[in-house]
């Protein structure tokens, strides 16, 4: 087993030595660690292996030493700008303020600016607004004061809070809890170590950026803001094809023959309600309807609504992957050393769930080398869909569906209309590949995959994981 912890050290000789010590005689083993004075002088990541006993007992140990803390979410740093006229004693007056109502000062920068008037930029580091309101009242009734606006850059004023103020960031963001709060963190600085050691030239604030990105890109677009392409065409006398392309997360498709609904994959978890009220507006008996779904892979922004249907269609690899979930193992992403913190982070991020086990019906299994392997046929509107799983170039469980009758074929992530991205799918698309390192398991793998789809399909119009259709005559390998 394994577990991380975020060690509070103080800044000290032999502080870590002890840490190090505490777990060497309960018998962990320490994989990793990261620490980086510039962004945060007293916090350090550690992850230890370990039997479960082991582990509780260094946990334990940690914290009765103090130097096991979980970042209090609560607190962050408020930049107070003061201007005062010069005298004798007039920063001790500011200061007697300060300790009153027992704040930390995280940062100090003072200086004269003529010779009657001088400035003072405090750091506060603030748990309570009420407080600072009340500071705030007392300090204007002798000098100037106001509130700057404060952000943690490469150049911050205060790196030695970094990771408070991160933590206080996403926690009021997302409404996460304290524990994943600390997700958050170790994720976080697992993707960062791993850019730092894989790239030797990334700059850490970078990372965190992204993160900040990635949250605000899915938050920002709940409720009204989830603005989504919805587009549809009739495939013959009796079938019809609607499409879905939200801002993030996949394409969902959806085709209608009679009172029967099928969709192929269906976003993010975390748009939900909004999906929810597309597809009631679309089909207003939805819920009566007999409906199913087949996903092209288990990756979390295709899965989000598998949970309505009647049936969820899918591999037996994808099969598996949800069932190390179900079990609290690493999903076959998460297997992938380099994959696994932004998988994490992205299910704290987008709410995600592990779907009803129930609900899933295996299609078929996966018995070569193929770069597309036929493993089973459905039936839908009196059409036979051919169902082909490939060798894991993107993801494993990667599912190619076709119908030759209609000369339609659906992708997954093997092939992605880049060149069809909106400006959000743009923006938000260009996240995960730096925080991933790369989408694809196997990049050479998934390009011989993607050239062989559209060789094999050629001709066909090609309804890709992400991005508008793309019709027949413009099969073409990138």
């Amino acid at each position: 087993m394994r577990e991380n912890y975020i060690t509070n050290l103080p800044d000290q000789a032999g502080a870590f030595e002890a840490v190090c010590q505490i777990i060497a005689r309960h018998g962990g083993s320490i994989d990793r660690v990261n620490y980086n004075k510039g962004i945060d002088e007293n916090t350090v990541f550690l992850e230890v292996s370990g039997e479960e006993e082991q582990l509780c007992m260094i946990r334990e140990n940690l914290s009765q030493e103090g130097y096991l803390g979980r970042p209090k979410e609560e607190s962050h740093v408020e930049l107070l700008d003061l201007e005062l006229e010069n005298g004798v004693g007039v920063l001790m007056t500011v200061l007697k303020v300060i300790s009153r109502h027992h704040v930390n000062i995280s940062f100090v920068n003072y200086r004269k600016r003529t010779a009657v008037i001088q400035r003072i930029r405090l750091g506060l580091l603030i748990r309570d607004q009420e407080k600072l309101r009340e500071i705030l009242e007392e300090l204007s009734e002798f000098c100037k004061v106001s509130v700057a606006d404060y952000e943690v850059t490469e150049n911050s004023v205060d790196g030695s809070v970094f990771y408070v103020t991160f933590a206080h960031e996403m926690h009021d963001l997302l409404n996460l809890s304290p524990e994943e709060t600390e997700q958050v963190l170790i994720q976080s600085n697992r993707i960062m170590q791993m850019l730092e050691l894989d790239t030797g030239n990334e700059a850490y604030m970078k990372t965190f950026e992204c993160i900040r990105l990635f949250a605000g890109f899915i938050k920002d677009h709940k409720g009204e803001n989830f603005r989504v392409s919805v587009s549809s065409r009739r495939l013959d006398e009796e079938m019809k094809l609607y499409v879905i392309e939200p801002p993030c997360g996949s394409n969902t498709y959806i085709l209608e023959y009679m009172d029967e609904l099928w969709f192929v994959d269906s976003g993010f978890f975390c748009y939900r309600e909004e999906m929810l009220k597309i597809i009631r507006e679309m089909f207003p008996d939805f819920d009566m309807r007999k409906k199913s779904i087949m996903i092209t892979h288990a990756d979390i922004d295709h899965t989000g609504l598998m949970d309505l249907f009647d049936a969820a269609y899918m591999n037996q690899t994808c099969l598996e992957n949800f069932q190390l979930e179900r079990r609290k193992k690493p999903n076959f992403r998460e297997q992938n050393i380099m994959h696994q913190p932004y998988s994490l982070l992205s299910k704290i991020i987008t709410g995600y769930q592990t779907p009803d086990l129930s609900r899933c019906t295996v299609v078929g299994v996966k018995k070569d080398q193929k770069l597309l392997s036929r493993i089973g046929t459905l039936h839908f509107g009196e059409k036979e869909w051919r169902v082909y799983e490939g060798l894991g170039g993107h993801v494993r469980g990667e599912t190619v569906i076709a119908c030759p009758e209609l000369k339609l074929v659906f992708t997954g992530d093997i092939y992605v209309n880049i060149k069809g991205f909106s400006q959000e799918q743009r923006a938000f698309n260009i996240l995960a590949p730096y925080l991933m390192t790369r989408v694809d398991e196997d990049s050479a793998l998934a390009t011989a995959t993607r050239n062989h789809l559209l060789e094999k399909f050629a001709g066909y119009t090609i309804c890709p994981g992400h991005g508008p259709i793309v019709e027949s005559q413009e099969n073409e390998c990138p």
